[in-house]
């Protein structure tokens, strides 16, 4: 009984019912409801039609129990059993006790995804007593095979076969002993011949349910799979975006660093040395800025295209200038003829040189570096070496840049050594992989 208020014996006024909403609100709700169902309908018709299409499959409804399945095939085996009872003749006619087994024999189908296996042997035994009863062969067998499939599908193969199997062994005993005292009157005994057709049955019910079965499983281990896979490059990329911002902003925020030391240093007995150190740290905060949003372009609409290519060794001079800037002199050297590296393999080399001559501004105490870049026909050998000694105190950074090195090289499946030489320096000494037996395709570099 619907009721928006609820009055008192003698009180002038009424109070809401607080499990109820006023009918404007309920109303403004149902509308937005429809509304809201349309468009997703307009917008996806598709997607619309296959959960409708999956709730028909499956019998889904509100309560859980798939009764419009149920219903549809009730129906289907009283019309059936209808028409197979004019062509028995020798059998009883199916009156009102015979449509009631039939009945019953459904009513174990509304369980069949709760409980398959009450179910599957609930059907079995009304079918038995079914056709112990005299009445007609034919579609009762449906049942059978629903209640079956169901059992199988949901992983109970084994309680399926009992189930059929004891029918089956009942129908025996029915058909050849115990057809003298049960109707119709005057029954022979069954040819041996219809055993055969009755277990093929049987064998080809429970080969349909077991190949419905396998072939759900392998469609659900490929949606698993695919999500995990999904969840892998997601991961991935996350930990790539996370590697480029690090070496990025350690870089440009490690030169910074430096010239912010100089220019406070500098700031009262040398005011053009200081404002030297200031032009460096807008210099390196526009650049890191730049970087940083290229980086996240590739959080945008997949399929958008990076608005600026990926820095590479052809931006080594720019490196060698900022090092310059944070008070460390860096000297390049190459070795055999410099090749074209693809765009993975370019912004890898970049990025080792970058962070290794990060960590000698933070944790070395010597103020200059070497790079070498030796140019092979398939792998470019890179080293970076600084004479030391480490400083051994708290530079601020986050620990990851040896990790973030190793990473870009086994992405390349290169390889990465970084420790200290027995002189005292320190060497980072990389080997990148890039030589192919045909040239990378675009999809490949991008």
């Amino acid at each position: 009984m619907d009721q928006e208020r609820r009055r008192e014996p003698g009180s002038g006024h009424a109070e809401p019912t607080p499990a109820t909403h006023p009918p404007g609100e309920r109303r403004t709700r149902e509308r937005r409801a429809r509304e809201h169902g349309a468009r997703e309908r307009r917008a996806h018709p598709g997607r619309v039609a296959g959960r409708v299409r999956d709730r028909w499959q499956r019998g889904d409804t509100d309560g859980g129990l798939p009764w419009r399945s149920t219903v549809l095939i009730t129906v289907v085996v009283m019309a059936g059993t209808g028409f197979a009872a004019a062509n028995q003749p020798g059998r009883e006619a199916l009156d009102a006790l015979g449509r009631a087994l039939l009945l019953l024999g459904a009513a174990p189908l509304l369980l069949r995804h709760r409980w398959p296996v009450p179910a599957v042997f609930g059907v079995a035994a009304v079918t038995l007593g079914y056709l112990a009863a005299g009445y007609p062969y034919g579609p009762v067998f449906a049942f059978v095979a629903v209640a079956c499939f169901a059992a199988v599908v949901h992983g109970h193969r084994t309680a399926a076969a009992w189930a059929l199997g004891l029918l089956w062994a009942g129908h025996l005993l029915l058909s050849h002993w115990l057809y003298r005292w049960l109707p119709p009157a005057g029954d022979g005994p069954a040819p041996w011949g219809q055993e055969l057709p009755a277990a093929a049955f049987a064998v080809a019910v429970l080969a349909a349910s077991e190949t419905v079965r396998v072939r759900r499983e392998q469609r659900a281990q490929l949606r698993a799979d695919r999500a995990a896979a999904e969840r892998r490059r997601a991961d991935e990329e996350r930990l790539r975006i996370a590697r480029e911002l690090h070496d990025v902003l350690a870089h440009s925020i490690s030169v910074i660093h430096v010239q912010a030391g100089v220019g406070l240093a500098l700031l009262d007995s040398d005011p053009e040395q200081a404002r030297t150190a200031l032009t460096t740290i807008k210099a390196a905060s526009k650049e890191a800025l730049g970087e940083v949003r290229q980086v996240l372009d590739t959080l945008r609409t997949r399929g958008d295209a990076p608005r600026a290519p990926a820095p590479g060794l052809g931006r080594l001079p720019e490196l060698v200038e900022q090092a310059a800037a944070a008070g460390l002199t860096v000297t390049v050297s190459t070795a055999g003829p410099r090749a074209e590296l693809p765009a993975g393999a370019d912004l890898a080399a970049f990025r080792i040189v970058q962070e290794a001559l990060t960590n000698v501004v933070r944790h070395s105490g010597s103020r200059t570096a070497r790079v070498r870049l030796g140019y092979g026909s398939r792998q470019l050998d890179l080293t970076v070496d600084d004479d030391g000694p480490a400083t051994g105190t708290e530079a601020g950074g986050s620990g990851n840049g040896l990790a973030g090195m190793r990473e870009r090289a086994a992405g390349l499946g290169g390889t990465i050594e970084a420790g200290a030489r027995p002189d005292g320096g320190f060497r980072v000494h990389a080997v990148l992989p890039f030589g192919r037996e045909q040239p990378p395709s675009p999809q490949e570099t991008s």
